[in-house]
């Protein structure tokens, strides 16, 4: 075995003299003698079996939808394996088909080795693989509402739900900054910005989990956060391939959300499975041992995702077979292997300590932090439990659900054409207008997600729209064509057809985008919209019928040479089963809009950038000098969306002209709805560092907040900003805030404040 990498071992040292933060999550002594106990009793072999975790196809008999016995003994009796996840033939089932499942894997385990397993599913939106629980819109939706209700209450539901099917485990929230919108799974983060990410991720955390814990009750869930770290900027855009990111923005932007989560108590969490500066994010130490067990004393569990232990030696070559792999990442930190279908690890494992390549020390600690996790959760005491869910799939979750699709829907662009009286001839075409697979997209009742197929008795945006409005005809022109673990492939044939349509109609809804994929099927070459799709919208346009149109879709497709065909935009995202509904209500004017975008919506294949630029990125003048105020050149901002009413923003204040570094910025800002119709309006706060001893970033989202206003009336929007808060990760890897000028700027107001002195954090998190 190669020893580990020299410049990560140096780190883990340094880091590891660090003053130490104070623990992430309390110790409790009743917790960590059972932990002790049991750990006590176990055999070398039942050591090993709890640090793997297998997908349930290694149980299914011939049929798969029931446990072959003879596979539960061999998994279980003889492997001692400690983890099973997953579902039964790549499909949702019904809660008691997954709580039977699940109950028939525990009791086994119990009766075998007197350890409970841990059961862990994708719930990403909800409950995901439940055909009879409640999904909710897609995290990067929920990041477009700009309220941490929504987030509170997906968590709360998905908890609540998972439970029921005696399931204590999800894989979920995702928080990798979804700053590349090549990447096919932007669509599972909240958005491109740090602080967004950190606030909704950690809201959900606590939904999930409950405020203890050490002591997760039968209404909550262990979360696993996802991906630690930096998963979302592979510099080839596609799905598991290398990123190359900076140091100080890895721990500054990358690192924050997961910061936020590991002080809110998250008890797992699930690594990145690429790379990171040419270091496989599995075998990095510095990351997963220094940064979050020894800086955070954080005393919980590290997952990998789909084997990527084998990704050692199969795909990254920094390992020469299977065992090498297996002892690079439990040295490195990783505590529980996710190898799918290979139980023969156990017995690596068995074999790698007994020739030293792990120590005893480093398999007792991963065991016990598997051990943790279960005392946590109370499965030594409720392997299996008889509670009572009458919320399970209610009305007041589907309520939730609408509401969080109608905040979530952003208007890009409006002439005018909206809201639509109720008296036109609609036309409705494209390819995402009669889908509820494309309003849900992946992880959906199946990992690439159908939910067609499943639940079909929700409304799709054509069905929506033909129950809210009189005169309303269908005429797809593209179509998408299913061929399994294939999102991209269309017919045309019917553009034509759709043409002629439209000469009949006063409207076009034009329903464009992407259908569902998930992962590394989601894969693309090209960042513009389809050129089938391209072709419907502009041969619509030549029939000078109004085009509304509206996008359906994972992440910001190019649609720089088609909108301006378009009277509006609007996009839905991946609003989920009451998507389709919430449009109609805020076509009609039923309902205002009041999401912004959480991310830039690029205008160029070359020209990807996010909001937070830097400052040297400014474009030029026509006289060649930079100019500071400028834009760059996107389809529509961060931040962007519009409304059916106005906004004014007024008298902003900042409490203090000049701050230290212990203090905090109290800001306040008035907001009036100056037009004739009541709205809800996402209030965001930044902040500018004007000089610094790094090229600063043009602006940082520092708070944000969603007021209802009626019309004419005026709110004051208040924000606490802590002066630390402004600080920056220095090219020494330190944070600092430096004497200077600083920018708070909310709705087009803005404010200098002065820091007076500069303040260096001797720790690396604050």
């Amino acid at each position: 075995m190669k020893p580990l990498y020299p410049v990560l071992a140096l780190a883990l040292v340094l880091a590891s003299c660090a003053p130490k933060a104070p623990q992430a999550i309390p110790s409790d002594k009743a917790v960590e003698a059972k932990v002790e106990k049991v750990l006590k009793g176990m055999t070398l072999e039942e050591k090993a079996g709890q640090l793997v975790q297998l997908n349930i196809s290694t149980l299914e008999d011939a049929t798969h939808e029931k446990i072959d016995p003879a596979k539960l003994e061999k998994i279980i009796g003889e492997y001692k394996v400690g983890s099973i996840l997953n579902v039964m033939h790549d499909r949702a089932h019904s809660r008691e088909e997954t709580a039977a499942m699940v109950r028939q894997i525990q009791e086994y385990s119990m009766e075998k080795i007197g350890i409970p397993c841990i059961y862990g599913l994708d719930m990403i939106h909800g409950a995901s693989y439940l055909t009879d629980g409640s999904l909710y819109p897609q995290e990067i939706n929920l990041g477009a509402t700009f309220n941490r209700e929504f987030a509170r209450q997906m968590g709360h539901a998905m908890a609540y739900e998972t439970r029921a099917a005696q399931v204590p485990w999800v894989f979920s929230p995702v928080m990798d900054l979804g700053r590349d919108p090549r990447w096919p799974r932007i669509w599972e983060s909240f958005g491109e910005d740090p602080f967004l990410q950190a606030e909704m991720a950690r809201e959900e955390t606590l939904a999930l989990q409950g405020e203890d814990p050490n002591h997760i009750d039968l209404q909550h869930v262990a979360v696993s956060l996802k991906h630690f770290v930096g998963y979302g900027v592979p510099v080839s855009g596609k799905d598991r391939t290398p990123a190359i990111i900076a140091p100080n923005d890895l721990r500054e932007k990358f690192f924050a959300p997961f910061l936020e989560c590991f002080r809110a108590g998250a008890l797992t969490a699930m690594v990145n499975s690429a790379s990171i500066n040419g270091v496989p994010t599995h075998a990095n130490a510095l990351l997963l041992t220094g940064w979050v067990k020894e800086e955070l004393g954080w005393d919980g569990m590290l997952v990998t995702d789909w084997a990527d232990i084998d990704n050692f030696y199969v795909r990254d070559h920094v390992a020469a077979d299977k065992r090498e792999a297996i002892a690079l990442g439990i040295n490195a930190g990783i505590d529980m292997i996710m190898d799918p279908y290979d139980p023969e690890c156990c017995k690596d494992i068995v074999a790698l300590v007994k020739e030293g390549r792990i120590s005893p020390a480093r398999l007792d600690d991963a065991v016990r932090r598997v051990l943790r996790l279960k005392v946590r959760l109370g499965l030594f005491d409720k392997p299996v439990w008889d509670e009572v869910y009458p919320e399970f799939g209610s009305e007041q979750f589907a309520r939730e659900s609408y509401a969080a699709a109608l905040e979530s829907e952003v208007l890009l662009k409006n002439d005018g054409i909206l809201p639509l009286n109720g008296n036109e001839r609609i036309l409705v075409c494209g390819p995402n207008a009669n889908s509820l697979r494309a309003l849900n997209g992946g992880w959906s009742y199946t990992w690439q997600g159908n939910a067609d197929a499943f639940v079909p008795q929700y409304n799709t945006i054509l069905e929506a729209l033909q129950k809210r409005f009189s005169n309303v005809s269908y005429e797809p022109g593209v179509t998408y064509i299913d061929i399994p673990m294939a999102w991209q492939y269309e017919d045309a044939k019917g553009i034509g057809r759709a043409v002629g349509a439209a000469r009949n109609a006063d409207i076009i809804v034009a329903c464009v985008g992407e259908n569902s994929y998930c992962e590394t099927p989601g894969n693309m070459d090209d960042l513009n919209l389809s050129a089938n799709q391209k072709k419907l919208v502009k041969d619509l346009s030549a029939t000078g019928k109004p085009i509304i149109l509206i996008l359906n879709e994972g992440r910001p497709r190019l649609i720089g040479d088609i909108e301006p065909l378009a009277s509006a935009v609007v996009d839905v995202m991946l609003p989920s089963n009451f998507g389709g509904d919430a449009l109609a209500a805020l076509l009609s004017g039923d309902e205002n809009f009041s999401g912004k975008l959480p991310f830039t919506y690029s205008k160029h294949i070359n020209a990807l950038h996010t909001y937070d630029y830097k400052v040297s990125e400014h474009r030029e003048t026509m006289e060649g000098s930079y100019n500071y105020d400028a834009i760059m050149d996107v389809q529509w901002p961060f931040g962007h969306g519009l409304s059916y009413t106005t906004y004014a923003y007024s008298n902003l204040q900042v409490s203090a002209a000049s701050f230290k570094a212990g203090d905090v910025l109290k800001v306040t800002v008035d907001v009036t709805n100056t037009g004739s119709r009541a709205g809800k309006e996402a209030v965001l706060v930044y902040s500018s560092d004007l000089v610094a001893s790094l090229i600063p970033d043009v602006k940082r989202l520092r708070g944000f907040d969603k007021v209802a206003l009626e019309p004419g009336e005026t709110k004051t929007v208040s924000f606490e900003i802590p002066a630390s808060a402004l600080a920056f990760v220095g090219a020494d890897g330190l944070w600092r805030l430096e004497e200077g000028d600083f920018r708070i700027s909310c709705g087009g107001l803005g404010q200098l404040v002065k820091c007076t002195e500069t303040f260096v954090w001797g720790t690396p998190n604050i």
